[in-house]
């Protein structure tokens, strides 16, 4: 009877083992995956990849014919997980991804709570755009990207969106406005 209890509970450690180091997935950006979206996967299988989630469609497009829809993807309880743009192909799939949730964390550890200086140690900065409101930070090599609104550069750079913001300009503690993904 000892022998049988103790093996219980053996098998049950075991169990317990193994499942802790099964990784979660479900917020986890890398290469061509955000959670469980890959870079294939079809705008029309959405509802079926988040079937455990909230998802809903934009009507802007049905009722008035032009523009990307946006489908909002809610976890249970209304968190907002994350804002897709699909492309307007026969098949469409998913063209841009804003992450909403700061779950959801690169390989190296960045997310959408990170700060400039995290991004620059992390990546390759390929392209800094500015625009009146913001910049946008682009990564060599990957089709990850961020916004840092101007508020958090020096005031002398805020006020001119034809100024050509360098990546020595941003501070290291500029928080990120929003994390992108956009796929072609």
């Amino acid at each position: 009877m000892k022998f049988t209890h103790t093996l219980l509970i053996i098998f049950g450690c075991c169990l317990l083992i193994n499942c802790a180091k099964e990784k979660n997935n479900d917020f986890q950006i890398s290469g061509d995956q955000v959670g469980k979206l890959s870079k294939q996967s079809l705008a029309r299988d959405i509802e079926l990849i988040f079937e455990k989630d909230s998802v809903v469609k934009d009507t802007v497009k049905l009722n008035f014919g032009s523009g990307a829809s946006k489908i909002k993807i809610y976890e249970r309880g209304g968190s907002l997980l994350l804002t897709l743009t699909p492309n307007n192909d026969s098949i469409a799939t998913i063209q841009n991804i804003m992450v909403n949730d700061e779950r959801f964390v690169t390989e190296e550890g960045v997310s959408k709570l990170s700060t400039f200086k995290e991004i620059r140690e992390n990546y390759s900065i390929k392209k800094i755009i500015t625009s009146i409101n913001n910049v946008v930070v682009l990564l060599k090599d990957s089709d990850l990207y961020f916004t840092i609104d101007k508020k958090e550069l020096p005031e002398s750079l805020r006020y001119n969106a034809n100024s050509k913001i360098e990546e020595v300009q941003i501070p290291d503690n500029a928080k990120v406005k929003y994390m992108m993904v956009g796929w072609d």
